[in-house]
């Protein structure tokens, strides 16, 4: 079970020297995925960032260069590989932190 512990110092100035202490269990699978998860807060967090931010005018790009006969699903299915490619760089498994 995960156990949070905050830690204060006396003093005006307290909050400089404020600490957090994340604990798991890691022979509990709900704790290892826990742990997981924020290990990987900061991966996940320049992922999604790199898909709102840069995306769009990616996958604008790419959708530009495909045949003009193409389908609107074939638009649909770069953005989807586009978005694969960025967590794969971030080195993300959304099935390694999601069950």
């Amino acid at each position: 079970m995960l156990k949070s512990v905050v830690r204060t110092h006396p003093g005006p100035q307290n909050k400089k020297n404020m600490k957090a202490i994340l604990e798991y269990d890691l022979n509990d699978i709900d704790d290892t995925m826990a742990h997981l998860r924020a290990v990987k807060s900061l991966d996940m967090a320049l992922a999604l960032f790199e898909i709102i931010h840069n995306l769009k005018k990616k996958s604008e790009y790419i959708c530009d260069g495909l045949e003009a006969d193409s389908d609107k699903y074939d638009g649909v299915y770069v953005v989807f590989e586009e978005i694969s490619k960025v967590l794969d760089e971030h080195n993300i498994c959304i099935d390694e932190l999601i069950r």
